[in-house]
């Protein structure tokens, strides 16, 4: 009974779906990184596939996605922007950035939820905001700033920088999102629990 119950928990087509983000995240990176008026922190890719996660997978598959990425980067793979992985990446500038990622991937998915099982683009595009952007800079500015003893309020404004590419990211994700949903119904993640709920799932 107790195995049956874990694999209704962790259906074999979720742990596949977490594995498949946990790349797209790691391909996104592939195009490198750009660091912008002398910000210690790159723009890369990489917060587009965290804000897709949380779009199509939902709240836990998308966060243990991200968590996937980032044991393996402190593993010692080179899956970051520019080619970066090991511990060390968790004690620099973009520590706070990266561990953000696992927070925020998982409330802009817990806001796609409860958008039922028809989302719009505005709410999704809603949510990749304050999940994708909104908490990854709450746990990125202040660990930026103390790491690299600038003030809070000067990382603040260099991370303004990062502003108009994520908002281009957000609207990205969304469209991306929405048009995966309209062709995979289960790839909202209202209609998925649904059909976990209901036995469907697999």
């Amino acid at each position: 009974m107790k195995d049956e119950g874990k694999q209704r928990r962790f259906p074999t087509g979720d742990l596949a779906r977490v594995a498949v983000f946990a790349a797209l995240i790691a391909v996104l990176g592939l195009p490198g990184s750009l660091n912008v008026f002398g910000n210690a922190v790159p723009i890369t890719l990489q917060t587009l596939g965290v804000m897709l996660a949380g779009a199509i997978l939902g709240t836990w598959r998308a966060a243990l996605a991200v968590a996937v990425l980032l044991v393996l980067v402190a593993a010692g793979l080179p899956l970051l922007a520019g080619g970066r992985g090991g511990l060390g990446v968790f004690a620099g500038p973009s520590a706070g950035f990266l561990i953000g990622w696992v927070p925020g991937a998982a409330l802009t998915g817990w806001l796609v939820e409860r958008a039922g099982r028809n989302p719009g683009i505005v709410r999704l595009v809603v949510a990749c905001l304050l999940g994708g952007v909104g908490v990854i800079y709450l746990f990125g500015i202040p660990v930026q700033a103390a790491i690299t003893g600038v003030s809070l309020g000067k990382t603040a404004l260099l991370s303004a920088a990062f502003l108009p590419g994520d908002l281009i990211k957000a609207v990205l994700a969304s469209i991306v999102a929405r048009g995966t949903q309209r062709a995979y119904p289960d790839a909202v993640p209202a209609v998925h629990q649904e059909r976990l709920r209901t036995g469907a799932g697999r």
